[in-house]
């Protein structure tokens, strides 16, 4: 999946209980020495890797992983920020395009061309010219719904961001606040790349009259509001639809005994806004030589293979092949809605306070 801000991206499966760490640090860890054989990842609550894929690159770089989870995203590049001249880590992954500028005008990593870029798209490479940063893997914030719901009352699901604001669609909407949350940023953000600057704040307001609910974060939302989730389903969720992303079907397709054919919650595609995840050597890192390999790890092609079944998120690289039972189920956005960085940045603060008013109060 960050102001955030709760869990990035695409961090479903933890929100499912469903995803462990790998490896776990605690704050002491930025002490190593410049040839420490260990290197420190600095990352939101949402990492994950399977065993034997870290086992592989500690064998083969001669470094030991330690990971050090530090909140959601949002968190995460705050405390890296006020950290910077002495950093817990030597790689900080889980920036995302929401708020890379912050990151990056704050000067929060140094610059480093990874092995394997080039077989990075082009599209996801939003600092191509100064390396800053290295793409790591996307997905996109969608509204999700449950599809038993709309069956049993014979509705059409919503489509678009236009359907949300429809009569038929009242107070079924549920997403979250968009200065505790990613996703909810996210789908802020979507909505002003479809409605212009001065055009998504007539949008929300027909929201906030169509009954939609705000809570503070993703794991609320989905997995306690969301009447289409495992966990929504526990906790008496009762609505059908919910800010979250295009992957979330997967996750609860997946892991369901036994697996269905097709997965329970669809995906409104016209409501997508892309997200992308970075990571960069941290300023004054310890270890750059190992915050090195390790960034060049995250882009090789085992661990781009391994991430969609543990953090469901999809790959950036050309050669990563999706694993088959994350396609089966995997739900194609063909035009998702997308913002320049400095757009972002130079709207961002002043969008949330005019949602906070219009939404909140």
């Amino acid at each position: 999946m960050s102001t955030i801000i709760k869990v990035t991206a695409v961090a479903v499966a933890a929100g499912l209980g469903l995803v462990t760490l790998s490896a776990c640090g605690g704050s002491d860890s930025g002490k190593d020495s410049a040839d420490s054989k260990t290197v420190t990842l600095v990352s939101h609550d949402s990492w994950a890797v399977s065993k034997n894929v870290l086992k592989d690159f500690e064998k083969s770089s001669g470094y030991k992983v330690t990971v050090l989870k530090d909140g959601d995203a949002g968190e995460a590049v705050n405390k890296a920020i006020l950290s910077k001249d002495n950093p817990q880590g030597d790689v900080l992954f889980g920036v995302d395009n929401t708020l890379l500028s912050r990151a990056l005008d704050n000067g929060l990593f140094q610059p480093y061309e990874a092995k394997g870029l080039d077989q990075v798209g082009t599209e996801y490479q939003l600092d191509k010219d100064k390396h800053r940063v290295t793409p790591i893997d996307t997905g996109n914030i969608c509204v999700n719904y449950d599809k038993k719901y709309f069956a049993d009352h014979k509705l059409t699901p919503p489509a678009s961001f236009d359907d949300l604001a429809k009569p038929a669609y009242k107070n079924l909407l549920v997403t979250e606040n968009v200065s505790t949350s990613s996703p909810g940023l996210g789908f802020l953000l979507g909505s002003a790349a479809r409605y212009g600057d001065n055009g998504w704040q007539g949008y929300w307001k027909k929201l906030k009259a169509n009954g939609v609910k705000v809570v503070d974060g993703w794991e609320q939302a989905y997995n306690e509001e969301f009447s289409g989730s495992a966990g929504g389903r526990k906790t008496g969720g009762d609505r059908p639809l919910v800010v979250s992303y295009a992957s979330s079907p997967p996750a609860e397709a997946i892991y369901s005994d036994p697996q269905p054919k097709t997965a329970p919650t669809g995906v409104a595609t016209g409501t997508c806004f892309r997200q992308t995840e970075f990571a960069g050597l941290l300023s004054n890192a310890k270890n750059e030589k190992g915050g090195k390999a390790l960034l060049d790890f995250l882009i090789a092609k085992q661990f781009q293979q391994d991430m969609p079944l543990n953090m469901f998120v999809d790959p950036v690289t050309k050669d990563a092949a999706l694993p088959a039972d994350y396609a089966k189920y995997d739900v194609k956005v063909d035009s998702p809605k997308t913002m320049a960085p400095q757009k972002i940045a130079d709207n961002r603060d002043a969008w949330v306070k005019t949602w906070t008013s219009l939404v909140l109060k």
